[in-house]
């Protein structure tokens, strides 16, 4: 009920531009071509965690970009994961073709949201990470690439919340945290991990070992925005 309202309230109410303040409408143009502009780019945390695959971003975690995965995510601004969903898809399509390892031909792709805890999404009312990934196998699904979201990952057990902790505070939190549930994923089946940002790289780190314990393939990552420090 909670999300279905926020979704209501954006359609009705008046308000601004999520990216810069500006303009009297969800998302201005300006902003909006930001998030679809590209090209995506290899993004490495420093320091950089063992396991962590190649990680693409589409815009840097800075200014308009943060604003925006700001208001989808922590505001309910539920209209916003259609932009940030074609960010997040030129993150993938890079994963795909620029990463060490290329999606098989005729394979169909999975994409693999990083869960959030239960908690944030009952907090939240909403599911950031799984809605940009929906709308990113809408873009791509459009553009003629063969993807499904495979929300396969769970959390084992609690992990403390992740705001104000430093790389190393992550990892440990972190570390054993995931697994694939039983009998989800297929050996060898090719998959690009996705999140809305990447900050120290612990949880997509983890994530990754979760799916090749369990015989996935990852073939890289990708995330709407990476941090400025680690653009490549």
């Amino acid at each position: 009920m909670r999300g279905w309202w926020r979704e209501l309230s954006s359609l009705v109410l008046p308000t601004e531009c999520a990216g810069c303040g500006g303009a009297r409408e969800v998302l201005c143009e300006p902003c909006r071509a930001l998030l679809r502009a590209g090209p995506a780019r290899r993004v490495r945390p420093v320091p950089e965690p063992a396991g962590l695959p190649p990680v693409y971003a589409a815009v840097r975690y800075a200014d308009q970009g943060r604003a925006v995965l700001l208001a989808h995510k922590e505001r309910g601004a539920l209209m916003l994961a259609g932009p940030l969903g074609r960010a997040l898809a030129l993150s993938v399509r890079a994963a795909c073709v620029q990463g060490p390892q290329a999606a098989a031909p005729g394979r169909v792709l999975g994409l693999v949201p990083v869960p959030s805890a239960r908690a944030a999404v009952a907090r939240r009312g909403h599911d950031p990470v799984r809605r940009i990934a929906l709308a990113a196998a809408g873009w791509l699904r459009r553009e003629g690439l063969a993807v499904r979201v495979r929300p396969v990952l769970r959390q084992r057990r609690p992990v403390a919340d992740q705001a104000g902790l430093g790389a190393r505070q992550r990892a440990v939190n972190l570390a054993g945290a995931l697994a694939v549930r039983p009998g989800a994923l297929a050996a060898g089946e090719p998959v690009v991990l996705v999140d809305d940002l990447v900050t120290t790289g612990a949880s997509l780190a983890e994530a990754a070992r979760a799916l090749r314990e369990a015989g996935g393939l990852p073939l890289g990552a990708a995330v709407v925005a990476g941090p400025s420090n680690g653009w490549f």
